[in-house]
């Protein structure tokens, strides 16, 4: 008779255990994390060598399709935002607890365009100025490719970890104004401003000036 109680605790044990492993795999969180990705930007003022990355308003005006070359494609992944390429978000928290949320392009809550989507992050297009990614259990589900939502006229403050539009008419050491988007260029020689942004990879021009 003990042994039998033994072999019965022994089952029940197991039991146990195994319906533990099922409990915590079932209450893993997915994580959502951003990250700026440096290099993909030009100074127009400063030698055409990579340099970090960076961050428009006033008139408030929806974007225009984005020229060839600026969006890519969905190569997989799956993140729980429901949002497709060539929309917009507005992008804030931080790199570890990121909030994402939709914009309207060219809206004063905008910051970023969706561009591609990837099974990784570090399969976005390596000028690409942001990401937002999500995990489950540590391993990465799927990343959204972030372009800065820039619209020809409006202006973008650049001094924090995402950028924010601004009203053109205030002034901040890091705000520009975007005065056109040059297509098919490989540097910053052709702007008619004091400074642009260089996307190497895809081959086009952000033409700013300073505030």
């Amino acid at each position: 008779m003990p042994a039998r109680n033994a072999r019965l605790r022994a089952v029940f044990l197991t039991f146990v255990a195994i319906l533990a492993l099922i409990v915590s795999g079932c209450g893993s969180e997915v994580t959502g994390s951003a990250q700026p990705v440096a290099g993909g930007l030009i100074d127009a003022t400063a030698p055409t060598t990579k340099a970090p990355n960076s961050k428009p308003s006033a008139p408030t005006r929806t974007k225009p399709s984005a020229p060839t070359g600026q969006i890519g494609r969905d190569t997989g992944g799956d993140v729980d935002f429901e949002v497709a390429i060539g929309e917009c978000v507005r992008l804030g928290g931080t790199v570890t607890d990121a909030t994402i949320d939709h914009a309207a392009c060219g809206s004063n809550d905008s910051n970023y365009k969706v561009i591609a989507k990837a099974p990784t992050n570090a399969q976005c297009v390596s000028d690409a100025d942001s990401y937002y990614y999500e995990t489950l259990g540590g391993e990465e589900q799927g990343a959204l490719c972030l372009d800065i939502d820039w619209v020809v006229g409006g202006c973008m403050d650049l001094s924090g970890d995402d950028p924010q539009r601004m009203d053109c008419s205030a002034t901040t050491s890091d705000g520009v104004k975007v005065a056109e988007i040059q297509q098919n260029v490989d540097d910053v020689d052709g702007c008619p401003t004091s400074g642009g942004f260089l996307y190497e990879a895809r081959r086009f021009v952000v033409c700013t000036d300073d505030l």
